[in-house]
């Protein structure tokens, strides 16, 4: 079924200036996860980049990938991602998906299947994904966000603290993962579009602002948030020029197969 790939990208980054543009293989950043995205998907598929400057624009135009400018005071991505929805004209009904603009090794399978979720679940506003942690750091970790699902994997609570937590745990302190593992939470997302014009109008959520999660909004206000549990984690993103340096070797060594 159809869908629209949106992907926001600002040239704003404290840790890694101009991040959009940041060359991966002689092609800019953003182009490429729009590459990525586009020959993984089905051709009915349309990717479009949101971009807040006309040279991410221009970037994009000179690999032919489609691309929309939006404001740059946006306070949030999500406020990026609604005016895109407006320059586009897209339907209440239609569904959009976000994919970050730094995550060149992004896998288009995961893409479809996000995007699958609302087709499935239609009683969900948005979808998301997330697969097993398998190691006790991670789990500690507070940049590591955790999601918890109930019986048809709609979620119940995101949070940076190690959750689901265990009656005694505390009693050892984290040491071991509980059983089942839990659930890290990945940063894709599926929207209906009528949703998705109207999410960053919404009230911030106290549970929001005290976790530092935007998703925790949807689900204080009553909103339902479907998550596709993947098999594996998604490649690494680029947040640092350390990342910047390991996405490029990554696809120097084993080119567009890269994932780890």
């Amino acid at each position: 079924m159809g869908y629209t790939v949106l992907i926001p990208a600002r040239l704003a980054s404290t840790r890694l200036p101009n991040k959009p543009l940041a060359d991966l293989g002689g092609v800019p950043m953003v182009v490429r996860v729009a590459q990525r995205v586009r020959a993984g998907v089905a051709p009915t598929t349309r990717v479009v980049v949101a971009g807040d400057s006309p040279s991410i624009l221009q970037a994009c135009q000179k690999h032919g990938i489609e691309a929309v400018l939006t404001r740059e005071d946006h306070p949030s991505g999500s406020d990026r991602l609604a005016e895109a929805c407006e320059l586009l004209s897209l339907a209440d009904d239609e569904i959009a998906v976000n994919v970050q603009g730094d995550e060149p090794l992004i896998d288009p399978t995961l893409v479809q299947a996000v995007a699958d979720l609302l087709y499935k679940h239609t009683t969900a506003s948005m979808g998301t994904a997330a697969h097993a942690i398998d190691n006790v750091t991670d789990f500690a970790n507070p940049n590591v966000v955790k999601v918890v699902l109930d019986s048809a994997n709609i979620a119940l609570y995101f949070s940076r603290a190690p959750i689901a937590w265990w009656r005694d745990g505390f009693t050892q302190g984290v040491q071991a993962l509980p059983d089942p593992a839990p659930l890290r939470h990945i940063g894709i997302y599926a929207y209906r579009v009528g949703f998705l014009r109207q999410f960053p109008r919404l009230p911030q959520a106290p549970l929001e602002v005290t976790e530092a999660l935007e998703q925790l909004r949807a689900l204080w206000h009553g909103y339902r948030i479907a998550v596709h549990v993947a098999d594996q984690a998604p490649g690494p993103g680029v947040d640092t020029p350390e990342d910047l340096e390991r996405v490029r070797n990554l696809l120097l060594h084993h080119g567009t197969t890269a994932v780890s």
